[in-house]
């Protein structure tokens, strides 16, 4: 009689994992930049993780922008096999410092064109990465990217992402630096780390709660002995009266 709903269950299941699953390979298929040594004031890598998002046409091009406003001075390429890599240098104007230098000029797209046959075929990815620097001293940096397919098909992602809301459908790749560097949240000093006194006081607390957990355990696994014992030395009484009443 269960058979059917158990059914029904199963097959809405897989249904909801279905949905689920497309929406986070939706989510996760947009272009992301990253980075494990970049931070305001130094040099980093920056990886620029491209996802081909077509079933039937393989990425043949990448434009990077790099805005004016967060200008990066020095920018080196990493070769990536099959693929050719250039950057177009514009004049930053007005000129923004950096690191109390002038910058006038600098590097505004990075460009990774395809060899033939050597795309993003679907259902891959592949990454991009340079050297960069100095990184401007911002909490963030954002890269409107332009993603070309072989069917000549263009995918913009030059949305921006807007604290507090919802992330865009085609958000530009952004790399934000707060914690970075022994940056918190805030882009202040690193948070405070306990003392070692304060932490052997807490490992000690704890201690002394296990202690007590266990002594109160102790306490009352005798108290539950005893009144075990007790009530079976009464039903042995119980039992003895009973047989002699009996005889």
């Amino acid at each position: 009689m269960h058979v059917r709903p158990l059914r029904a269950l199963a097959a809405a299941s897989v249904v909801t994992v279905a949905v689920l699953a497309t929406g986070v390979g939706t989510a996760s298929a947009h272009v992301r930049v990253s980075s494990t040594d970049a931070a305001p004031g130094g040099y980093g890598e920056l990886t620029f993780r491209v996802p081909n998002e077509s079933d039937t046409a393989s990425t043949v091009s990448l434009r990077v922008q790099v805005p004016a406003d967060t200008p990066l001075a020095s920018v080196s390429l990493e070769p990536v096999p099959g693929w050719t890599a250039t950057t177009t240098t514009g004049q930053i104007d007005p000129p923004v410092e950096v690191h109390g230098s002038e910058v006038t000029e600098a590097v505004t797209e990075i460009t990774w064109t395809a060899d033939p046959g050597a795309g993003i075929a679907p259902g891959q990815y592949r990454t991009f990465s340079i050297s960069a620097g100095p990184i401007p001293e911002v909490d963030a940096m954002s890269f409107p990217t332009i993603q070309t397919y072989d069917d000549g098909t263009e995918q913009a992602w030059i949305e921006p992402t807007v604290e507090g809301q919802e992330e865009p459908e085609s958000p530009a790749p952004v790399l934000a630096f707060a914690g970075a560097g022994g940056l918190d949240a805030d882009g202040g000093g690193a948070a405070e780390s306990p003392s070692v006194s304060e932490a052997s006081a807490e490992s000690d607390a704890t201690a002394a709660d296990a202690d007590s957990d266990d002594s109160g355990l102790t306490v009352t696994a005798l108290v539950v002995g005893a009144l075990g014992l007790g009530a079976g030395l009464a039903g042995l009484g119980l039992g003895l009266s009973a047989r002699r009443r009996t005889s």
